[in-house]
């Protein structure tokens, strides 16, 4: 009877995680919903603001060019996108290995790393390493806000200009489907160029006058490009988590089939046992 009480106090426990894995996914599925629609929503503009950005790349000038200028480099900046919570899989983990993987990549060439970390999980695996942590911007992920974003862009951009640092990497999850992401490394800074360098340069009419618009358009783009990032990594988190939720949600029946066949046959051999000991009891009084 022993076994039995303890595997129906096992059946409940499943059931129970059953429950709640059943629903957070539920939940995930409906801020996924949310953050799916913002992310395919911002992606063209950014798409097309970054490529008019790089367009743009060769024709600047002086000051114009600051956020393009190439120099040595030996100060590089990882900024790592991760959740503030847990239960989504290898989401984070697989950012915190990539961005791991890219720090170790440019210390091999010479250069001094250092890593600001967007989110908790990032922060708590990087502190416990040998690295530099440029900073926690755990905050922007409790309620995304372009505000917030802006902020951190601006932030980017004076350190960059500053010469505190000579590369700026964005690590994160770009979000594909609810099952699928990609952990995704992106030069931020300096503005590369198009890849096709071959083209013809794109002829823009510009009004008002160029130096005015590109004082205007180049920082507004780069406040774009994390703002998309921070997106593509609130949808990824959103997926990840539905994803993992809708698995243990479903090995956790499998679990409770399992032990309610066990519970069944340990019922059915215990009423056997207690039946044949009835049986042999009847028998030797009769006998």
């Amino acid at each position: 009877m022993a076994n039995l009480k303890e595997l129906r106090k096992r059946i409940q426990s499943v059931s129970s995680t059953m429950q709640i894995t059943s629903a957070m996914k539920m939940v995930s599925a409906a801020k996924l919903k949310k953050a799916q629609d913002s992310i395919l929503q911002m992606r063209p503009y950014a798409s097309k603001l970054k490529e008019i950005l790089q367009n743009l790349n060769s024709t600047l000038e002086g000051n114009d060019g600051i956020y393009a200028s190439k120099k040595e480099v030996k100060n590089v900046l990882l900024v790592a996108m991760t959740s503030n919570r847990g239960l989504c899989g290898a989401f984070n983990s697989n950012i915190n290995k990539l961005a791991r993987k890219t720090a170790e990549e440019q210390k091999s060439l010479g250069r001094h790393v250092s890593i600001l970390c967007v989110g908790k999980k990032a922060y708590d695996y990087f502190k416990k390493l040998e690295y530099t942590i440029a900073g926690n911007e755990s905050h922007i992920f409790d309620q995304i806000q372009y505000s917030k974003v802006e902020t951190l862009a601006e932030n980017l951009m004076a350190d960059f200009r500053n010469g505190k640092y000579d590369e700026i990497h964005l690590i994160y999850n770009q979000f594909k489907n609810a099952a699928v992401q990609y952990p995704t490394v992106e030069q931020y800074l300096p503005v590369q160029k198009p890849e096709n360098q071959n083209s013809a340069a794109t002829d823009y009419i510009y009004e008002p006058e160029k130096a005015d618009l590109l004082q205007l358009l180049i920082p507004k783009s780069l406040k774009i490009q994390v703002y998309k990032a921070v997106l593509d990594s609130n949808a990824s988190e959103h997926g990840a988590r539905m994803t993992a939720m809708h698995k243990a949600t479903d090995n956790a029946r499998e679990l409770q089939r399992v032990l309610k066949l066990d519970y069944n046959k340990a019922r059915q051999a215990s009423i056997t046992n207690e039946i044949l000991e009835i049986v042999s009891g009847a028998a030797a009084l009769n006998g």
